[in-house]
């Protein structure tokens, strides 16, 4: 088992990052942006030196945290599908050459109009995932799906239908506890009620290869905007279920990554959020050692031994 995190939530530089990382007391981090930008749309000379920061500083990225086929992408779209596939095209040497093998990427937005999934549609969507994991599978990089906004995170079923529809070794999950708590069920919920995360942890289980920490507490529906408002707090404040997860995942004898995502100094689906550098970082920091604290404690309760890579 072992602590990460995205670590551009503490700050924009990669040497932020790595410091916030390090302070911590960690050796991993989950990069997603780096001033501003995603890993994989970076120039090569900014990489080539994200790549001299990391090694210099003893810190290895374990997961890129892609954009590929994310909550911004229209399953219609040419323009997005091909955009998605030139994103994945660029990360996949990058993370080769860091040694990295695991890659967040999603399912392509979910519509609003659910009625427009027909079965053509769905056929398209998983013909779409099936391409961008045979690219990862090619390439020895495992393509985890993120339960979020897309047509997997609909509900547990539509993540079971896209694991059966996807089949691959190299098509595994990444579950995050707080997306329930921000997202409708589509499933038996038909879009009436919100989706729980523990229900929707334990129905995906067996498919989980990693995970983010996420948690907060739900308060509106905004029919306008992708994402719900939701107050995100520190892990076990909120409604996703993070320590009832966090101990049956370790009662389970999961070993893998414990991933730090906690949105409460900035949301990144709001252009226009922002926080104070210090905020940022010290928060970060915070939420990380909250985390282990919960593991620390729910190894005493539980007598279950916690060994850390």
């Amino acid at each position: 088992m072992y602590y990460t995190g995205f670590a551009d939530e503490a700050g924009r530089s990669i040497e932020v990052q790595i410091q916030a990382t390090k302070a911590l007391g960690w050796s991993r981090m989950e990069s997603r942006n780096i001033d501003g930008m995603n890993v994989h749309d970076i120039s090569d000379a900014a990489f080539d030196h994200v790549a001299e920061q990391l090694d210099r500083h003893g810190v290895r990225i374990n997961c890129f945290g892609s954009t590929v086929a994310n909550w911004s992408c229209d399953p219609k779209s040419e323009e997005d599908w091909q955009r998605s596939l030139q994103q994945l095209q660029r990360a996949l040497p990058r993370m080769q050459r860091l040694g990295c093998t695991m890659i967040r990427g999603m399912s392509f937005a979910r519509l609003r109009d659910t009625s427009l999934y027909t079965a053509e549609l769905e056929n398209v969507i998983f013909s779409k995932v099936r391409t961008l994991v045979k690219l990862c599978e090619d390439a020895g990089v495992m393509y985890l799906h993120e339960n979020c906004e897309n047509f997997g995170g609909m509900s547990s079923e539509h993540t079971l239908k896209l694991l059966d529809k996807v089949k691959s070794p190299n098509f595994r999950l990444v579950f995050d506890t707080g997306n329930p708590v921000n997202s409708m069920d589509f499933g038996t919920g038909q879009g009436k009620s919100m989706q729980n995360a523990f229900q929707f942890y334990h129905e995906v289980r067996e498919f989980i290869s990693y995970v983010h920490i996420k948690d907060g507490v739900f308060r509106a529906l905004q029919s306008e905007q992708i994402f719900n408002t939701t107050d995100w707090t520190f892990p076990g404040e909120g409604d996703g279920c993070v320590k009832e997860i966090v101990a049956d995942l370790l009662k389970s004898g999961y070993n893998g990554g414990f991933s730090m995502e906690p949105h409460m100094a900035i949301v990144f689906h709001e252009k226009d959020s922002g926080s104070r550098d210090d905020f940022m970082r010290n928060n970060y920091v915070e939420y990380g050692q909250r985390f282990m604290k919960m593991v620390n404690a729910i190894a005493a309760e539980t007598g279950i031994p916690i060994t850390l890579e």
